[in-house]
């Protein structure tokens, strides 16, 4: 298969020579036409000329020769009859009647004939033009003839001037086209080589062409076509990166769950098989052991619970049912179940009572579940003051990193740095979650190894 440049060149020879071949016939024949034309005006002028010397026959050998002398055409004189009386270029005595020949019939009736002929006395093409005069009363024709082959030198010499001219401008069309091929053949095969780097999804710049208004488009068209894949492949590899977070995420997520279910799970287990194994256990032991399996047990059903509500939350399939609330009772029921949890510690209320609209059960679990928290992750006193449009759970623990704090709220994000563990990372979500129900606000202000404040605004 050719290259473009060589179809282009190819094409452009083939045209070249087909037009050197139509000009070359077309001159022949039009350069034929116009001196056939300029030959018969001259022997017809040659003629009138001729014409007026003719007063008689007495010296018409002398007037031919010296005619002939001084034009070059050929003169023959006819009479009537058909008779040849003299000729310039053949004894007449060898010359046969001349009444049937074409131009002589032609000038018998219209006064003037012409007629293109082979000459079998001369054996050269000549033009014949023949005119009738009278002189004594008596019909003569005057005939002039010229060779034709002046019109093939002529031609010849023509065609050798024409082809040296189609020559040299083939010869520099050729160049120029070579040239333009070159260009093409350049522009194609950048063109080339910037589809394989695309192929390849590694382009190393824009490509750009000012060869032609084509190449430009093509160009441009290319261009965008790029930046369109290499948008692709950056969304691409950012999901690619997000899968791969996302499956970390579920790792940690199995991972944080067994753990949570190990403890519980490893407890029910023991304790089930030592009250099994020893038929002789103490009934006091019994019981205690059974309330371990117990609590065990409720503990796993809390976690279930908690990964179903998170579920609902994020789905948004958790309807609330709100009521007018006092918010101090409901404090004071939290932190007396908390306070039989943890002992050792002392959570102050400060602020008077306040009654805002509110789900009671999943409110309770947002208040218990940040001041458990506070209670987690310091060793001081805890505080939760109420004010008239917030509630706040101030505590003097570890704090979180100013980094950390638009992250916590994420469902499963669990912040580890300086102890920090936020267990399933479902707490906060949960907390997140609800208040965005009840259309509150958490706010976080915390500091390193000063503590934090968690307000909830109504």
């Amino acid at each position: 298969m050719l290259k473009l440049h060589q179809l282009f060149l190819r094409t452009f020879s083939l045209i070249f020579l087909l037009m050197l071949l139509v000009l070359s016939v077309t001159i022949y024949f039009w350069s034929k036409h116009i001196y056939l034309d300029q030959i018969e005006k001259n022997l017809s002028q040659n003629i009138d000329s001729l014409s007026f010397s003719f007063t008689n026959l007495d010296n018409i050998k002398y007037i031919v020769k010296t005619f002939k002398a001084k034009t070059g055409n050929r003169i023959t004189i006819i009479d009537e009859k058909g008779n040849v009386l003299a000729d310039s270029d053949k004894n007449i005595k060898q010359m046969e009647n001349h009444s049937n020949r074409y131009e002589i019939i032609h000038a018998k009736y219209n006064g003037y004939g012409k007629k293109i002929r082979f000459s079998h006395t001369l054996n050269e093409e000549l033009l014949y033009v023949a005119k009738k005069i009278v002189v004594d009363d008596k019909i003569y024709y005057i005939r002039l003839a010229d060779y034709t082959y002046k019109i093939q030198d002529n031609f010849t010499e023509l065609v050798y001037q024409l082809i040296a001219f189609l020559t040299l401008f083939l010869v520099g069309f050729f160049f120029v086209t070579y040239y333009l091929s070159l260009k093409i053949k350049d522009e194609t095969n950048s063109i080339l080589e910037y589809l394989v780097q695309m192929s390849n999804k590694k382009p190393k710049q824009e490509i750009y062409s000012d060869f032609c208004e084509e190449f430009n488009k093509i160009t441009r068209l290319l261009n965008k076509v790029a930046s369109r894949l290499s948008k692709r492949e950056k969304q691409k590899a950012k999901q690619t990166a997000k899968l791969k977070i996302a499956n970390r995420q579920k790792d940690e997520i199995i991972s944080a769950i067994s753990h949570e279910f190990k403890n519980p799970i490893a407890i029910i287990t023991g304790y089930a098989e030592t009250i099994l194994n020893d038929k002789e256990l103490p009934s006091k032991m019994q019981t205690n052991f059974l309330n371990k399996i117990y609590s065990n047990g409720n503990k796993m059903s809390h976690i279930i619970d908690k990964l179903r509500l998170t579920l609902k939350l994020e789905e948004g399939k958790q309807n609330i049912m709100t009521s007018e609330c006092s918010l101090r009772k409901i404090l004071d029921e939290i932190v007396s179940d908390l306070q039989d949890k943890y002992t050792q510690r002392e959570i102050n209320i400060i602020g008077d009572d306040v009654k805002i609209k509110i789900d009671e059960t999943l409110f309770s679990m947002v208040l218990t579940n940040l001041i458990e928290n506070a209670l987690k992750y310091s060793e001081d006193e805890v505080t939760i003051k109420i004010t008239q449009d917030s509630i706040s759970i101030i505590d003097k623990g570890i704090g979180i990193d100013e980094n950390e704090i638009n992250k916590i709220n994420q469902k499963f994000y669990r912040v580890s740095q300086n102890g920090w563990n936020n267990s399933l990372g479902l707490g906060l979500f949960i907390v997140h979650s609800i208040l965005k129900l009840h259309n509150f606000e958490l706010v976080i202000k915390s500091k390193i190894h000063e503590g934090s404040e968690f307000q909830i605004k109504y």
